[in-house]
């Protein structure tokens, strides 16, 4: 394969799903993605967090009032 060139979405995840298995074994590989989607669901949460705790008219002042 040659460096400019891509695989698919589905042959990305099979080739990453069978190396993780065949290094880690199939618990800690479960483990390693559970570990992936916990923490993106617990930043989503906390910038939604931040985000509630915005004052838009402010924020907009402070950014194109320069």
């Amino acid at each position: 394969m040659k460096p400019s060139e891509y695989l698919n979405e589905e042959e990305l995840y099979n080739k990453a799903i069978k190396f993780l298995t065949e290094k880690l074994g199939p618990l800690e590989t479960s483990r390693f993605l559970s570990i992936s989607r916990k923490k993106r669901l617990e930043s989503v949460k906390r910038h939604r967090q931040w985000q509630s705790k915005l004052n838009k008219e402010k924020l907009f002042k402070e950014i194109f009032s320069k």
